[in-house]
């Protein structure tokens, strides 16, 4: 049986291959699955604005796995996986937050509460203060309330995630190409 390959040192050769794409390695796992490894690769952008669209992502595929079988750091046959952060990842480092500007967070500070809102702004620097538009939840056939904008200092967040925001899709459009 082929020894596992240690992450520690998979991780030593992808980094240098997701950075030269332009990239961050986000997290990185080696497992086993059967007869072979599976190499988890997450990447992502550095640039709230940037895109990571599915061309960037087979362009890291392909240096990731020309700089694992160049320097033979997975032992046998493994199967490479390479994707981005999904809408679901928490929210841990401030360039996580400044990418979710704009979108509907769940906050949850140090002291137990959370805060459910638009994420307005995120200041700059290392340990930003975060701006959150709390929204209420809406009677049947009312606008969403906004209430005041909280700041919340670095310090006092413990945790954060994105919710998927399905108020902006309205009906469909009946006067569509081809009716009417």
């Amino acid at each position: 049986m082929v020894a596992p390959s240690s992450a520690a040192r998979v991780r030593e050769v992808v980094d240098p291959a997701v950075r030269g794409a332009g990239l961050l390695l986000e997290d990185l796992e080696v497992v086993r699955a059967g007869a072979r490894s599976v190499v988890r690769v997450v990447v992502d952008v550095d640039d709230a604005d940037a895109e990571l669209d599915l061309d960037r992502v087979g362009e890291v595929t392909r240096a990731v796995s020309d700089a694992l079988d160049a320097a033979d750091a997975v032992a046998g046959h493994y199967t490479l996986e390479v994707s981005s952060p999904g809408v679901d990842r928490p929210l841990t480092q401030p360039r996580h937050w400044r990418r979710a500007t704009g979108r509907l967070v769940v906050l949850e500070r140090t002291d137990g509460t959370s805060v459910r809102g638009r994420l307005r702004d995120v200041g700059a620097g290392d340990a930003p203060t975060l701006v959150v538009v709390p929204l209420g939840v809406p009677a049947k056939g009312r606008p969403v309330r906004e209430g005041a904008p909280v700041e919340v200092v670095w310090a006092d967040v413990r945790a954060g995630r994105v919710e998927v925001d399905m108020s902006g899709l309205g009906p469909a459009d009946d006067d569509g190409p081809g009716e009417g």
